[in-house]
């Protein structure tokens, strides 16, 4: 086999071992985030139609899409945002429902980044919940508690939610009469915090000075809660006046919590899907210089499939939340239990009903067939790789060929895997807690 086989194209890694338990571990606790705010599982194909995701939607850039075409010819692509998806979803199941509905998901997205980026990740697993029909306050609210939420649940203790309010940008934008490129060209000059880039563009328009002013302010109108009165004075656009007292509101429920302390606000929040539409977030913390959760209220996202509601979500990359916890060296406790079961092949018969007898018990069993030339703390590696907490070695069975009572007096050597120096002799019976 020829080595070049071994490697992943560039953009995409395999996880195995501790770190894929690890990462097992942190996916549950985010779950179970969800299912304990009473959402449910939902689960979209990997491969969508191109038209799902095109730039109507306001999602990822054609280039960046991994695409296939089907045997009818149709252009079919990796899935590379879960949010049109869900809602494409919603919109053929859910578009008679009267009362919201509440759906999570966990899953994987195709993006394929530029060589620019080098080092960042084409596939990522995604886990987010999607709060849909319902556009009070009580629902920004909710998804940005449970946002809060999964990153304490993931052992996070230091991180920010930067939210900010695609509408105060739309209605400075409306007043001016920005569109087209020029609203693409300002939103990404925005988000980079360009100062001079955007000074530059807007003295290139013809708009009014106290809008362009307000404009060329946004990306400095980021911090505590005190930004929003400084932008509250910026302006008197009815719109951008309603963004503000939306975040306001968003801020004293979640004074009530005390998730207020997890929060700030940055009005140049605009995000890259030109989806969103009102309150957008990204959650930040040390060691990425990525975000590791985003997301927004997408009010007009589902009408493009038929089923018009009102939507709100988030999506963490667990990718990147992982690479912040192991840089935090932040414990993940794995559950190490279970038992490698060492046996001579010529008594696989009693292996095998020694092994069934613990499974019933509900003790994981690993079952391998003894080598003389490998050494306990070999055997002993092996069982830790794998999560048991035990390894079991079967003697030869001798006389012993049955499974009655001389097999239960049978002597095994019993060795914890993390320290093989801790060994002791006892027989079946006794490992079996006298229930052989």
């Amino acid at each position: 086999m020829k080595k070049d086989l071994l490697h992943t194209p560039e953009g995409v890694r395999d996880i195995y071992n501790g770190e894929c338990v690890r990462k097992s571990v942190i996916q549950n606790r985010l779950h179970d985030v969800c299912l304990h705010y009473g959402y449910n599982d939902i689960q979209t194909p990997t491969i969508e139609f191109f038209d799902v995701f095109n730039k109507e939607r306001g999602s990822v850039p054609s280039n960046e899409m991994f695409k296939l075409f089907d045997r009818y010819g149709n252009t079919l692509v990796l899935r590379p945002d879960m949010t049109p998806s869900i809602a494409r979803t919603a919109a053929k199941y859910f578009s008679e429902n009267i009362l919201p509905v509440k759906l999570c998901y966990s899953g994987n997205t195709f993006i394929n980044v530029s060589k620019y980026y080098q080092g960042k990740l084409k596939e990522n697993t995604m886990i987010g919940a999607e709060l849909i029909g319902d556009d009070s306050i009580d629902a920004d609210f909710e998804i940005v508690s449970m946002v809060i939420d999964c990153m304490k649940n993931a052992g996070i203790t230091e991180f920010q939610v930067e939210i900010g309010n695609v509408s105060f940008f739309r209605g400075l934008l409306n007043e001016a009469g920005i569109s087209g490129d020029d609203e693409e060209n300002l939103v990404s000059l925005i988000q980079e915090k360009n100062y001079f880039g955007v000074e530059e563009l807007l003295a290139s328009l013809n708009i009014d000075r106290h809008i362009s002013d307000v404009l060329l302010a946004l990306p400095q109108l980021f911090g505590s809660v005190e930004v929003l009165e400084k932008a509250r004075g910026l302006t008197d656009n009815k719109e951008c006046l309603a963004a503000i007292d939306r975040l306001y509101s968003l801020y004293n429920l979640c004074s009530i919590t005390g998730a207020d302390k997890y929060i700030s606000f940055d009005l140049g929040e605009l995000s890259n899907h030109g989806y969103y539409t009102g309150i957008v977030f990204h959650a930040y913390t040390f060691g990425t210089g990525e975000p590791v959760i985003g997301g927004g209220r997408y009010d007009r996202l589902m009408g493009q499939f038929g089923g018009d509601k009102a939507a709100i979500g988030f999506s963490i990359t667990l990718d990147s939340l992982m690479a912040a916890i192991n840089r935090q060296n932040i414990d993940i406790p794995v559950d190490i239990n279970g038992t490698l079961l060492v046996y001579q092949r010529e008594c696989l018969p009693q292996a095998v009903s020694l092994a069934d007898k613990l499974r019933k018990m509900d003790i994981p069993v690993c079952m391998i067939a003894y080598n003389s030339e490998k050494t306990n703390a070999q055997y002993c590696e092996y069982a830790s790789n794998s999560q048991l907490e035990n390894v079991v070695f079967l003697p030869s069975c001798g006389d012993t060929t049955g499974f009655g009572e001389e097999f239960g007096r049978l002597k095994v050597n019993i060795i914890r895997a993390d320290d093989n120096t801790d060994e002791k002799i006892i027989t079946i019976d006794e490992l079996l807690g006298g229930k052989y």
